[in-house]
């Protein structure tokens, strides 16, 4: 184990202007934790974005490591739930917020954040998947709970060329359900997205203009909200779901309660950071089994580290497609 590491490390100046710059830290330096982690890849979220470039005040305390996921393998602990050398992944619970994160080669954090890395799925692709991924398959699991199954008809998902999207796009093909895929970038990303397994590929939603419209949708997954998600609440059918975690479009909700007492539509509510431990690791090794090589080549670039501060600005303007996974060591 080496002395000194590097990570990235947030400050804030007096002005309250967030600088990111990557320093030589060390393993003393780390917050407290039953479990050292080191890491090998890490990826970039729109939380991500938001913290690098100090965009909005998702950091809580600095100075701080961003990367709100990482994977790697177990270096020391003090804890019965792992052994040096287990390969571990972690996303949520406020890393790279409130506590160090993933833009750095060791992460000392409780044993409880972290889950196993499923047999046969690798640290790279783990973070092809990242909070992204990990997400996309909780709100396929909460639209199966709630009964929409591949045969119950079309399945929209919105913001499908961003992380997220992509991730619910090419799951939801793989498990059989027919799947539109609505994004801006159709023109340009259209081949992309059937690549995934997307049926179609529509435009942005608009505004609603009135409170029920012609049905269409079996289920959703929104990851834009705001106008969007009022649109398509209208046009589920009669008893579908719609799963929602995000808010790129707004946090405002402008609807009636038409859809939900008249045509028995449910609104699901899908949250990755605080997901209790025995749903996390229900989820991975649900990703394990759906995924693919093909789909994850498909999905993910691979970039050194040393990019993240080119690449966090893109995120936030909508000019990532896919995936990015950040090898920590380069």
């Amino acid at each position: 184990m080496t002395d000194t590491f590097r990570a990235l490390l947030l400050t804030q100046d007096d002005d309250r202007n967030t600088h990111a710059d990557f320093a030589d830290v060390t393993i003393d330096d780390l917050p407290e934790g039953e479990v050292l982690v080191k890491v090998a890849y890490s990826s970039l979220n729109y939380k991500d974005g938001l913290a690098v470039t100090g965009s909005s005040p998702v950091v809580r305390s600095f100075p701080m490591v961003p990367g709100i996921d990482f994977a790697g393998t177990v270096e020391a602990f003090t804890s019965d739930d792992f052994s040096v050398g287990d390969s571990v992944v972690l996303t949520g619970w406020g890393v790279g917020e409130k506590h160090w994160g993933g833009y750095a080669e060791y992460a000392r954090v409780p044993a409880e954040y972290l889950v196993p890395l499923p047999d046969g799925l690798s640290a790279e692709d783990a973070m092809a998947v990242g909070t992204a991924g990990f997400t996309a398959m909780l709100a396929i699991m909460a639209l199966e709970d709630a009964g929409v199954s591949p045969d119950a008809g079309e399945i929209v998902v919105t913001g499908a060329a961003g992380g997220t999207g992509s991730m619910a796009v090419a799951m939801l093909a793989a498990m059989g359900y027919k799947v539109v895929a609505s994004t801006g970038r159709g023109d340009s990303l259209s081949d992309y997205l059937t690549s995934l397994g997307a049926s179609e590929i529509i435009g942005r939603f608009d505004a609603p203009s009135r409170p029920l419209a012609k049905t269409r949708w079996a289920g959703a997954v929104d990851s834009v909200g705001g106008d969007t998600l009022a649109a398509i609440l209208p046009e589920v059918n009669y008893g579908g779901s719609v799963a929602c975690f995000g808010l790129a479009g707004g946090s405002d909700l402008q609807t009636t309660v038409f859809p939900f007492i008249l045509r028995g539509v449910s609104l699901l509510g899908v949250d990755s950071v605080m997901c209790p431990t025995p749903r996390r690791i229900a989820a991975w090794e649900r990703i394990r089994d759906v995924m693919t090589d093909e789909l994850f080549s498909a999905i993910k670039q691979v970039e050194p580290l040393s990019n993240v501060t080119e690449l966090a600005p893109a995120i936030l303007k909508g000019d990532v497609r896919g995936r990015v996974v950040f090898d920590v060591s380069k």
